[in-house]
């Protein structure tokens, strides 16, 4: 009998919730041993379409085929039993439990009484090693792994349910680079193997690394399939938000560069912090360059008291200080954007009125610290218009809302504490290209208005369209400034890896 060609087959899929329509008319088609990229901004309905894939959601209409056969997935399970396998970016596993009772979760029910523990460790052990991965002990629990190994354990589990057809959602955001090549080389064993893996992410260079095709959605619906080999990235992009890469990177017409308001001397924080110097200016935006790993994020915390400063000076405004912690930093008007938007950045669970009013609430407060909710309502109101939070009800928790308007949301509560410097660490990591843009342009605006912004950004394009200055860091120092005029690629690379 002759093989399908797809492993997986969607046509005419339709989705709306509450009648909004999160899916029109989707197709998708996925061949065996083949690694597909599924690419498109924010709301553009990619994870509607796997939820409908793995029976998290039901589809309003339209057809579903697994090897060339019919299927009906009415729920996850029979998702797993057609070989669909999901790995989101928050883990499903169970942090008190050993590597091996993950694995093996499916399997343990309320009928057993006893279990055979050398067994379960060995089969689990077989399971590391034939994805390269023996290193792990099985009998170690989860939550004492790094974050790589966790989403290996993740993918031992997807293989042992037998998934032909795996499904991983932005599997490096938070990697390093050498964890991340290590994913890719057991992502690509997976393909050798005949696994057909959709891979989601919004990082445009590991599509092209790793990904034979790419099918691009739009507001919900399909735009094209098209061979890796065949696009370049500015055709990528300008296929997911209708717009040239020209406009990527918002122009300032000009900048005005004021006074030094934050100037680090020689500051040196253990072994990832030696000597580090650099000036912010007011009206700039000055970028901290680097690979993974070379101290930048370990500077900032040096330099907000989070982590003990051993030795070097910091001044504020021509005033040396030593500032004792993230909070001393903000009271004196220096808001720090970190890194782990979803653990550090926003109270997820909370409204958004709430996270955007938080740090400012003496503005809103009457005597005896009587909150007047009226007053908060305008003042949150103003600060979503200012940073573009785009939600119809600021009641609605912040975990509604996308990746892009989070970040927002946690801009919006630092600027409503009226700082004027701003440290931005990592501000468009997890979120889509044209919520990327909106970030971009928020910047913009801010040093238009005089605000004094230090950027992170392991993405050198960023560091590039955004910064009218760079410092470059290679183990823990800042070996090189390089000016907007002489920005490229090739010099910040120079610098990094001390060409």
């Amino acid at each position: 009998m002759e093989k399908p060609e797809y492993a997986v087959e969607m046509k005419g899929i339709y989705k709306s919730f509450e009648g909004v329509h999160a899916l029109t008319d989707v197709q998708l088609s996925v061949r065996p041993g083949e690694i597909h990229a599924l690419m498109g901004e924010n709301g553009a309905g990619k994870s509607t379409l796997i939820k409908v894939l793995s029976g998290a959601h039901q589809a309003d209409a339209g057809e579903i085929f697994i090897k060339g056969e019919k299927v009906d997935i009415k729920n996850t399970k029979d998702g797993n039993d057609n070989g669909v396998s999901v790995i989101y970016q928050e883990f499903a596993l169970v942090p008190h439990l050993s590597v091996a009772e993950n694995i093996f979760i499916d399997e343990f029910g309320f009928q057993i009484k006893r279990i055979n523990w050398i067994r379960l460790h060995r089969r689990a052990k077989e399971a590391l090693e034939a994805v390269g991965f023996g290193d792990i002990d099985p009998r170690t629990p989860v939550r004492e792994l790094s974050v790589a190994y966790q989403q290996v354990v993740e993918i031992c589990k997807a293989l042992t349910r037998n998934a032909e057809i795996l499904v991983l959602d932005e599997p490096t955001a938070v990697l390093t680079n050498k964890e991340v090549d290590k994913l890719f080389a057991l992502i690509l064993d997976l393909k050798k193997s005949g696994v057909a893996i959709i891979y989601i992410s919004h990082r445009l260079e590991e599509i092209f690394r790793i990904s034979d095709r790419i099918t691009v959605f739009k507001d919900g619906k399909y735009v094209d399939t098209v061979n890796t080999a065949d696009m370049q990235p500015k055709s990528l992009v300008s296929m997911m938000i209708g717009r040239d890469l020209a406009s990527f990177f918002p122009q300032r017409t000009e900048s005005k560069f004021g006074d030094v308001v934050l100037k680090v001397e020689n500051v040196s924080a253990g072994r990832m912090v030696q000597d580090v110097s650099f000036e912010l200016r007011a009206g700039e935006v000055l970028g901290l360059s680097g690979l993974v790993g070379a101290g930048r994020t370990e500077t900032i915390r040096a330099i907000l008291g989070v982590d003990k400063m051993e030795r070097g000076k910091v001044s504020l405004y021509g005033k040396e200080i030593r500032l004792k912690s993230a909070k001393d930093a903000f009271d004196r008007g220096i808001g720090f954007l970190p890194e782990d938007r979803k653990n550090q950045g926003v109270l997820l669970r909370m409204p958004i009125k709430y996270n955007i009013t938080l740090s400012s609430i003496k503005k809103i407060s009457a005597f005896f610290g009587w909150l007047l909710q009226k007053a908060e309502t305008v003042f949150a109101l103003d600060m979503q218009e200012k940073v573009g939070i785009k939600t119809d009800n600021l009641q609605h928790n912040v975990n509604s809302l996308s990746g892009g308007n989070q970040q927002k949301v946690a801009i919006a509560r630092i600027l409503a504490s009226d700082s004027t410097i701003l440290i931005l660490d990592e501000p468009t990591r997890g979120v889509d290209v044209g919520a990327k843009m909106e970030i971009f342009k928020l910047v913009n605006e801010l040093v238009y208005q005089n605000y004094a912004i230090l950027m992170i950004s392991s993405e050198m394009i960023e560091i590039i369209g955004m910064c009218d200055r760079a410092v470059v860091f290679r183990e823990g120092k800042s070996v090189g400034v390089v000016n907007k005029a002489d920005m490229t690629e090739e010099t910040l690379i120079h610098y990094a890896m001390g060409i």
